[in-house]
């Protein structure tokens, strides 16, 4: 009889303990966990129980804390870059719409029917300019929010990156790039979506416009490899890195949002692809594995 009430006593006193402990556990996880959302740290929420059932809550809201750092962080980094990306935009549509202004007021202030011809030939250059500018900022828009289901088909893409290039040709020689062209003599059929793909090479194309110093190299292998080369002086390894964010644009580029690469990213991307960038020699080079 004593015997099984010192047990039972035992069994009380150890419960009690255990009871004390997880409490105790409980408080740390409680008083770790408003500790955590309030400062910016990395650390975790650590507990002195080791109790499997504890250790395991303690895991479970450290890896929640993890997550909602990276989405925190994500959100503050976006939100600063939608800034910055508002500013720049702002600019770059004000700066041809200023000029617009300055040259209507010109073109009212003169009866010389040669200096008409000048300044509205100048007004329609900008006007066109504000146009490409507000039109890539939409199609990124529309690319970014599309949440249906993505159209495939076979696509051959020698023949896509032919059609895209030779679009390109003439725009290409009016700045003076002749491009070298190497594409592989076999079909590189793959399950992708045409209209995807067509906008992916342009924008590079239209990319090679904007930054390349007289020079473009266009290669596609076999392999459904897709480079794009030209001389860029002057790119740090800092701006390479950047080249595919948002709204992200070279100093030595004007009238541009940015978001012409950071599409073809998101395009690339979407059909299951990579693309890359590397800078040596001062040759930047676009790889596209699809």
């Amino acid at each position: 009889m004593i015997w099984c009430l010192a047990a039972a006593i035992a069994v009380i006193i150890i419960l009690s303990v255990k009871i004390y402990l997880l409490k105790k556990s409980v408080r740390e996880i409680v008083d770790g966990f408003s500790d955590k959302l309030q400062k910016d740290t990395n650390t975790v929420i650590d507990i002195s129980s080791r109790d499997k059932d504890m250790l395991f809550l303690a895991d479970s809201i450290n890896k929640q804390l993890k997550l909602l750092r990276k989405e925190h962080l994500q959100y503050h980094q976006g939100n600063t870059e939608l800034k910055t990306a508002i500013t720049n935009i702002s600019h770059d549509i004000r700066t041809p719409l200023t000029a617009i202004y300055g040259y209507l007021d010109m073109l009212q202030q003169t009866d010389d029917p040669e200096k008409h011809k000048k300044y509205i030939a100048i007004m329609k250059e900008r006007a066109e300019l504000m146009k490409q500018l507000t039109e890539e900022l939409f199609r990124y828009s529309v690319i970014v929010s599309e949440e249906s289901e993505m159209q495939t088909e076979s696509v051959n893409v020698v023949q896509v990156l032919e059609d895209s290039i030779m679009g390109y040709f003439a725009a290409l020689n009016e700045k003076g790039i002749v491009p070298e062209v190497q594409l592989t003599e076999e079909a590189v059929i793959r399950e992708l979506n045409k209209e995807y793909l067509a906008r992916i090479f342009s924008n590079l194309l239209n990319n090679a416009l904007k930054y390349s110093d007289g020079d473009l190299l266009i290669k596609l292998s076999a392999e459904g490899v897709i480079t794009f080369t030209n001389t860029a002086n002057d790119l740090s390894a800092v701006e390479v890195e950047q080249l595919f964010d948002r709204f992200y644009t070279v100093e030595a580029a004007h009238h541009s949002t940015g978001l012409g690469l950071s599409i073809a990213r998101t395009l690339v991307e979407r059909m299951g692809g990579t693309i890359t960038a590397e800078y040596t020699d001062s040759k930047l080079t676009i790889r596209i594995v699809l």
